[in-house]
C-alpha cells in the first residue's frame, strides 16, 4: 500500500513540474518540487501606470534602484528563452531574470540559474491586456500548486512576477516600486 501511494506522489510531483512548464518554461519551473509554505499569489495594478512601455531591462533598472536586493540574472532573448514566448503573438516583448539577495541559498539550491524563483522576473507586453492574461494564466495554473505560487504585479503592459520564496512584506517592495516608476 506504501508503494501505491509513493507512485502516486512521484506522478504528481511528474505532472505538476510539467503543468509549470507549459507556463512558465525551464526558468520558472524547480527541478524538484520544494517548500510547503502556501504563499498567495497577488495581482495588483501598481498606481502611477506609464503608458509608454519601455523594456523590461529598463522596468528592472528602475526596481533595483529601490530594491536594494535585487540583482540582474539573465535578460532573454529569442536565443535563450527557454519559453520560446519571445515576441510571440500576445506574449513578451521583452523578460528579464532577476535574484534577490533576502532568499536563502538553501531555498533555491537545485534550481536553474536563471530560475525566476531566485528572485523574479520583469515581462514587457505590447498591451495591458496580453499582461493580465499571462498572469492570469499562470496564476490559474499555480493555484493548486501553493509551492510553485508567485506574487503578480502589474503597471499596464508591465508584469512583475516576485518568488514566493518572499515573505508578503518583502515581496511588497516591488508593488510599491513599481508603483513610483
Amino acid at each position: 500500500m506504501k508503494m501505491i501511494r509513493l507512485s502516486v506522489a512521484a506522478a504528481a510531483v511528474v505532472l505538476a513540474t510539467g503543468v509549470l512548464a507549459a507556463c512558465g518554461g525551464a526558468e520558472d519551473s524547480p527541478k524538484s518540487a520544494r517548500g510547503s509554505g502556501s504563499k498567495a499569489s497577488a495581482t495588483a495594478p501598481a498606481e502611477g501606470s506609464q503608458s509608454d512601455p519601455a523594456t523590461a531591462r529598463e522596468v528592472f533598472e528602475e526596481l533595483s534602484g529601490r530594491v536594494s536586493a535585487a540583482k540582474l540574472n539573465t535578460v532573454v532573448t529569442a536565443e535563450n528563452d527557454p519559453n520560446k514566448l519571445l515576441g510571440r503573438p500576445q506574449q513578451y516583448t521583452s523578460k528579464v531574470t532577476f535574484t534577490d539577495s533576502r532568499i536563502a541559498a538553501a531555498d533555491v539550491e537545485g534550481l536553474d540559474k536563471d530560475d525566476s524563483l531566485r528572485g523574479g522576473a520583469v515581462e514587457v507586453f505590447e498591451s495591458e491586456e496580453d499582461a493580465k492574461a499571462r498572469s492570469d494564466y499562470i496564476q490559474s495554473v499555480t493555484k493548486k500548486l501553493p509551492t510553485l505560487a508567485e506574487y503578480h504585479y502589474q503597471d499596464g503592459p508591465v508584469l512583475v512576477r516576485v518568488s514566493h520564496y518572499l515573505t508578503p512584506k518583502q515581496a511588497a517592495d516591488y508593488k510599491a516600486a513599481l508603483g513610483r516608476r
